[in-house]
């Protein structure tokens, strides 16, 4: 029955090993639930207000409907939830910047939505990810890691930001950033010894660690979900032909589609044994998943639903199959009732897990050709500018950009690397970038 429904196979998978690896994937991700409300309480007030009980709700719904489908269709490891930057392009650049109401984003999303499942049906995205060369791929991984470890340092407030150098360390005497540091201690020392569930016990071990420190504050335990049907299917249509409507969808779509193709690539290349030509297993249905989910998300209520890249988390700790994405969803199904207790889980305990994926991100590194520089200068670009530019879909962009540049100025035999796929993607990223500049 596991296999039938989420890939199981017993003599490669545990279900223990998949069960702790969703549990810790939820338990890196699960601050979307307190985030993405708060970033909608900018959209509370006026005539028209967006009730933000609502939005937890829509929340956790969106992400159990789309990490379901990944579990039973896709059967990938992977959880799906609203996604971090695109929430506040919904709020901050739609709404409060354009003028337009939540109804007329809310749309937008739809419709994103629905562009995406059309793409992934006649196979354009997968084609696009089949077209990024093997090497670009192990670095968007390791950029990834890179990222999501710099999240995590800056989480912990062990990085902070600085006027004159951007960033530098944070303050070790504060007893939040000590905790992490516990953290951090405690979670390597378990990996080390190769303990089962290494992470998420390191996560338990810091946030109790954290009650008596001041950190961990646990403001009850059991709450009554809020309704959602303030915001369900609440869409504005008299507006979807205007030039204000294309722009918007377009940069939910380009955002949502780079930063999916950039998280399922990077943590696949972790995950599985993928193929000689870079091409991943499946691939179709995870997008389809990811495309399925924006669209109920958007009924629902809230913006983008995405592929997670603290995802890598539960990959980290041994989740391979659909059981894992299963684990994930019934976890989120749990929070709508214990909200209060998940949400005590301070972000000095989940930053660590981030941390520590990030080094397991980056052990496929030696797989780049360093030597061969048209191969591993735009791998380092795509490295470097995901957590300095705090965008995996810039540093996927940057680094497609510098390989067909690179490529197609050195010669017949790299220019006879370049797919046309890629020619294509180059052409519109520069102009993406030309248009962003003027």
């Amino acid at each position: 029955m596991l296999q039938k429904l989420f890939g199981f196979d017993p003599t490669q998978h545990k279900v223990r090993t998949e069960i702790m690896a969703g549990i810790t994937t939820f338990l890196t991700m699960a601050y979307i639930l307190a985030v993405n409300p708060n970033i909608f309480s900018a959209l509370g007030g006026g005539d028209n207000p967006m009730p933000i009980t609502a939005v937890f709700t829509a929340t956790a719904l969106a992400a159990i409907i789309g990490t379901l489908v990944m579990a039973f269709y896709a059967k990938k490891p992977f959880g799906l939830a609203p996604g971090m930057g695109l929430n506040a392009f919904f709020v901050f650049t739609v709404c409060l910047g354009m003028g337009y109401t939540w109804q007329f984003a809310l749309t937008a999303v739809f419709i994103e939505g629905i562009i995406f499942i059309l793409l992934t049906i006649f196979k354009i995205r997968e084609l696009i990810v089949d077209a990024i060369p093997a090497g670009l791929k192990t670095a968007i991984s390791a950029g990834i890691g890179l990222f999501i470890a710099f999240i995590g340092l800056k989480n912990c407030g062990i990085v902070v930001s600085d006027q004159a150098t951007f960033v530098t360390l944070g303050n070790f005497a504060d007893r939040a950033t000590f905790l992490a540091l516990i953290g951090i201690a405690i979670t390597s020392v378990l990996i080390i010894l190769k303990v089962r569930g290494g992470i998420l016990f390191g996560i338990l071990a810091t946030t109790i660690i954290g009650i008596p420190m001041g950190v961990t504050h646990f403001d009850g335990v059991v709450s009554t979900p809020p309704s959602v049907a303030p915001i369900f299917c609440q869409f504005e249509w008299h507006n979807i032909f205007t030039w204000d409507m294309l722009i918007v969808v377009f940069t939910f779509l380009f955002i949502d589609m780079f930063d999916t193709i950039g998280t399922v690539v990077g943590v696949s290349m972790k995950a599985y044994d993928v193929k000689e030509d870079g091409k991943i297993e499946g691939i179709g249905k995870v997008l389809m998943a990811d495309a399925v989910a924006t669209t109920a998300g958007a009924c629902l209520g809230t913006s983008t639903t995405t592929t997670y890249v603290e995802s890598a988390a539960g990959v980290g700790e041994g989740g391979r199959t659909g059981l894992t994405a299963f684990t994930i969803a019934l976890c989120f199904a749990l929070a709508l009732f214990f909200a209060p207790l998940f949400l005590s889980i301070p972000a000095q305990a989940t930053g660590p897990a981030l941390i520590l994926v990030g080094v397991m991100m980056c052990s496929g590194v030696n797989k780049i050709e360093w030597d061969n520089f048209s191969e591993s200068i735009p791998a380092f670009f795509t490295m470097l500018l995901m957590p300095l530019c705090y965008s995996i879909s810039d540093g996927i962009m940057i680094g497609i950009i510098v390989y067909v540049v690179l490529n197609a100025c050195t010669g017949k035999v790299n220019i006879k690397k370049i797919s046309p796929t890629m020619w294509v993607l180059a052409a519109l990223f520069i102009l993406r970038y030309l248009l962003k500049a003027l």
